[in-house]
């Protein structure tokens, strides 16, 4: 495990805004999944390019898209920050959680998929608080989709308190991040999840920002390493698994 205490990088800019956009969500005619859309090359195309979802945190709920744009990810992208792949953002309804919406992200990453020139094997994950906490939950319940996943002062819910099914994703590359000084969500909810996936021989990586408190992810996502390391991830290379893990359709 790489813990990597680090005050954040400032990143160059470009004139691009997210775009808005809403996807019909394939589970229900009533249950739409308004989204963001930001595209670094604000054009068509037919090139399969990697693709990444970002999940708010619980601030940003509602039925207002403009809410998703005031923290986190969105809010640098509006700022002028240079990503090298498209970011989708969903909104999660008032009153309900990431974590209690699986069924729906999963066939909202699909239709995403179907919708853009995707390439399958460049799916990433991220997402802050509430996000980073739908981040692990999603990735566990799809654990063949994502290429790599980056949870920010993220945690779990899964009962007693037990982070163990953490371990179906041991073969998927994560990038975890969490102020040491968070009040909200304290650093070891991602150190609990880390050293699951450590000691089952996960590919994991914590960084842990001094003297932060819950706003981390200022920093993780200005952080220009963070998608460089991305990139980096294919699902193809991973796909397996270790030895002993079911692959999909096992």
């Amino acid at each position: 495990m790489s813990v990597s205490p680090t005050s954040g990088s400032e990143t160059g800019y470009a004139e691009v805004a997210p775009r808005q956009q809403e996807l019909q969500a394939v589970l229900s005619e009533h249950d739409r999944a308004p989204y963001l859309f930001f595209d670094p090359r604000q054009g068509a195309t037919t090139e399969a390019r990697a693709l990444l979802i970002f999940l708010h945190g619980s601030g940003e709920r509602g039925t207002d898209l403009d809410l998703v744009r005031l923290h986190g990810l969105p809010r640098l992208l509006d700022a002028g920050l240079d990503v090298p792949f498209p970011v989708a953002s969903p909104q999660c309804p008032t009153g309900t959680e990431w974590s209690q919406r699986l069924d729906v992200l999963e066939a909202f990453v699909e239709a995403l998929l179907r919708e853009h020139a995707v390439d399958p094997d460049r799916v990433y994950l991220s997402g802050m608080s509430m996000g980073g906490a739908g981040t692990w939950h999603l990735a566990v319940a799809r654990p063949d989709r994502f290429a790599a996943i980056a949870p920010v002062c993220g945690y779990h819910t899964w009962p007693e308190g037990d982070p163990s099914p953490v371990a179906a994703i041991r073969h998927v590359p994560v990038w975890a991040f969490h102020g040491e000084e968070d009040e909200v969500v304290p650093a070891d909810a991602s150190r609990a999840l880390i050293d699951t996936l450590e000691a089952c021989g996960g590919n994991v990586r914590l960084t842990l920002y001094p003297g932060v408190g819950h706003d981390s992810w200022d920093r993780a996502y200005a952080d220009p390493r963070l998608y460089a390391w991305l990139l980096a991830q294919r699902r193809r290379a991973h796909l397996a698994g270790p030895p002993g893990l079911m692959g999909p359709g096992a």
